[in-house]
């Protein structure tokens, strides 16, 4: 890794104030090489944020999910393609021309599809399944993109990653971040059991969440997807 890259995961985790920690306490959290991390979703810095926790050598084989509509155009789009190698999706669906010859990579099969051949390749992925952020103090209902990539390769971990606090560096609707102690909590892998249904699976997945943020955030509120429903998605994780 490039020392500007090494100088800027710290940057980012130093500005969120991050402890990274495994969900039993420690501080040097052991990762599998490859690995779906997925994560509660409550500010545009979440995926910088996870990235620049990750080990030197886990780091250049991960690819962020990042919203198109927001990383997608001037220098966003430059900063997450070029220095975090994303995949930008679209979330409303399209599969435009401008969209697949874009560097990230998105498969005109369609944007699961295309997650799919990054793990194919042996990537690591950073997804949201809430599909839009929250407020950082509760997490909506999943979609179905986790599991169909979890069904794809059930041999790659699934590892649950709790955000605390970074949704108050930058809440949704402000432009400028604020410096805020946070912490990013690495928790044991999961695996997709044999037979297991999508909506079993999801909420599984979702629960482990919760628990963790119930425990590391100082406010919670376990809303249910018709108080706090989910946004917008791809066509395919909707199926």
């Amino acid at each position: 890794m490039s020392f500007a890259k090494r100088s800027l995961a710290k940057v980012i985790t130093g500005f969120a104030g991050a402890r990274v920690i495994s969900q039993h306490g420690e501080t040097d959290p052991e990762l599998p090489d490859q690995a779906i991390f997925y994560a509660n979703h409550c500010s545009h810095l979440d995926f910088l944020t996870i990235w620049a926790a990750l080990p030197d050598e886990l780091q250049k084989r991960t690819r962020p999910i990042a919203a198109k509509d927001y990383w997608g155009s001037g220098v966003r789009k430059r900063i997450a393609e070029r220095i975090f190698n994303a995949y930008l999706v679209d979330r409303h669906g399209s599969n435009s021309t401008r969209q697949r010859e874009s560097r990230s990579g998105v498969s005109p099969k369609g944007q699961i599809q295309g997650m799919a051949e990054v793990l194919d390749a042996g990537d690591s992925l950073i997804i949201f399944p809430e599909g839009t952020r929250g407020d950082g103090e509760s997490i909506a209902a999943f979609r179905g993109g986790l599991y169909r990539l979890a069904q794809h390769s059930p041999q790659i971990p699934v590892v649950p990653v709790t955000l605390a606090n970074v949704g108050r560096i930058l809440p949704k609707g402000e432009l400028i971040p604020v410096p805020h102690l946070s912490t990013v909590v690495f928790c044991d892998p999961i695996h997709i059991e044999s037979g297991e249904e999508q909506q079993d699976f999801l909420a599984r997945a979702r629960q482990i969440l919760i628990d963790c943020l119930i425990e590391h955030q100082t406010t919670f509120q376990d809303n249910s997807a018709a108080q706090n429903p989910a946004g917008p998605d791809t066509p395919e994780s909707r199926q």
